[in-house]
């Protein structure tokens, strides 16, 4: 993404506040403004739920709340832009009332502060027709900033494309995990995506419109796709086999919201406004905002290519301590610490720690000569009868062992496994070549406790492919006891029975 600089019709250091900081676009906000050279300010109601964000030491922490004028007129003090990024959605209550509430408080808490403009993301509305309850209050909030006698901003986006984003991730879980569906018929709706990459884009250059600017835009990526054509779109992009779905007219939004409530792990307080919103057709009217933010170069990143952002942690077959912790650095398409549990795709994860009689160099020498004829330390007949099943399909089996004996290298072929990662001593991550209906990693890793003690952390995480990946996961994981528990155990044992001072690779003990 093309970091926009500080507006010329600005002040040198301009100080943008940023609500709603712990959600989806506000995390990903910060950073693009501290890099633009904005001065931030950002408003919690629990401060300490930054405390762990990459940007917290760069940035202005208040404690606020919406709903408290007073701590509005502490965190509104001396600002000059201030972006509001706060909605009531998946509070589990009546959203629209607060949501009314705390926009009215806000517009005055900024008038009184000389607030130079508020830019304000809203919902992408049709004109004249019902609106979903969601949608209507999303109208209304740019309505009460719009008569704030502030000059606002206000952004009208349909669904933003980007991991993490509600709408993204409520696509992602219905297409991975069904191949065929019955659905509403909202699924032949039209809706004009956009990519997250480029929702930033605006809300950074729209602190640069001049003064007389006092309206709403809708914003939009190129496509305008139905939701079946976005669900097979996203399907083809993942690697997934053509989805088959047939749209049923009774199908009401309850319902439906219901059922993706059991399909996916989104939320039914959320999955449900989202639901009833898919009745309206969403499309831009017009593209005004490029008179204030001109399109890159290149011009608005496409659904497909949003997509193919989003999953691209996946496909690049990087894994992280978590699955939704990828870098604050990184694409705004990418997950964030400050993400939902339930953002960023499924992964399947076995983990086990135990602690170990040996040192950690003891305890890294068997762990970095395993595998070849040294064997995995764990059910022999499990493994043989795996790799056997693994060759009939076409895979690598167990019959590549090992480059060298006693060393390993990242990229080396390890059985059916490929070195992705080492740290000396410390870790080895293994990622899987044999034939999966998803992805796989095996994490072997030497640390110590408090006390000084050697700790063996073991981890097996599995990304599955559409339903039968999560159909395979189901079935091999009450074999995982005896499989993983079974090796972590043996490596144990083998690292405790090398000699006082062993620190070499060369003498792996032998496989049990």
């Amino acid at each position: 993404m093309t970091v926009l600089p500080v507006p010329p019709s600005l002040p040198a250091s301009p100080l943008a506040l940023v609500t709603g900081a712990t959600g989806y676009i506000g995390g990903r906000l910060v950073p693009q403004l501290l890099a633009a050279g904005f001065h931030v300010r950002v408003v919690a109601r629990r401060p300490q739920n930054l405390a762990d964000r990459e940007w917290y030491d760069q940035v202005d922490v208040v404690q606020g709340d919406a709903a408290d004028a007073d701590s509005l007129a502490r965190a509104l003090s001396g600002v000059d832009v201030a972006y509001y990024l706060i909605h009531s959605l998946g509070t589990g209550q009546d959203f629209e009332s607060p949501d009314r509430r705390h926009a009215r408080n806000f517009a005055i808490a900024a008038r009184a502060c000389e607030v130079s403009r508020i830019i304000y993301l809203g919902g992408l509305y049709p004109e004249a027709e019902k609106l979903s309850p969601h949608l209507e209050s999303r109208k209304e909030v740019g309505e009460i900033l719009l008569a704030s006698g502030i000059p606002t901003t206000v952004l009208r986006a349909a669904v933003i494309i980007g991991s993490g984003s509600a709408s993204f991730e409520m696509l992602r879980y219905l297409t991975e995990r069904l191949p065929v569906m019955i659905t509403p018929r909202w699924v032949d709706t039209r809706i004009q995506p956009i990519a997250v990459k480029d929702v930033l884009r605006y809300l950074v250059g729209s602190a640069a419109m001049p003064p007389e600017v006092n309206r709403g835009f809708d914003i939009g990526g190129p496509d305008v796709l139905t939701y079946r054509q976005m669900m097979a779109a996203y399907a083809r992009i993942a690697g997934l086999k053509p989805r088959r779905v047939a749209a049923l007219p009774l199908f009401t939004p309850s319902l439906s919201s219901h059922w993706v409530g059991l399909v996916t792990p989104v939320p039914n307080s959320i999955a449900r406004p989202l639901v009833e919103s898919l009745i309206n057709e969403v499309i831009c009217k017009e593209h005004d905002i490029a008179t204030y933010v001109p399109d890159p170069d290149g011009g608005l990143t496409g659904f497909r290519r949003a997509v193919e952002l989003a999953l691209q942690r996946i496909h690049d077959r990087r894994v992280t301590t978590s699955w939704s912790s990828a870098a604050t650095a990184g694409a705004p398409s990418d997950p964030l610490p400050s993400d939902p549990d339930w953002a960023g795709g499924s992964l399947y994860v076995d983990e086990r720690e135990s602690p170990v009689a040996a040192t950690p160099e003891q305890l890294w020498s068997v762990i970095e000569g395993i595998g070849g004829a040294h064997g995995w330390y764990s059910w022999r007949l499990g493994w043989w009868a795996r790799g056997l099943l693994d060759r009939i399909v076409g895979g690598p089996g167990l019959r590549r062992g090992r480059r060298d004996p006693f060393e390993l290298s990242v990229g080396d072929a390890l059985d059916w496994w490929r070195v992705e990662e080492i740290e000396d001593k410390h870790r080895l991550r293994l990622r899987a070549e044999m034939r999966l209906p998803g992805l796989a990693w095996l994490e072997l890793i030497v640390d110590t406790d408090d006390q000084g003690q050697t700790l063996f952390r073991q981890r097996a995480l599995f990304h599955p492919r559409g339903l039968a990946g999560h159909l395979y996961w189901a079935v091999i994981r009450p074999f995982h006891g005896g499989v993983f528990g079974g090796m972590q155990r043996n490596i144990a044992r083998a690292a405790e029975s090398l000699p006082p001072g062993h620190t070499s690779s060369r003498r792996p003990a032998r496989a049990r």
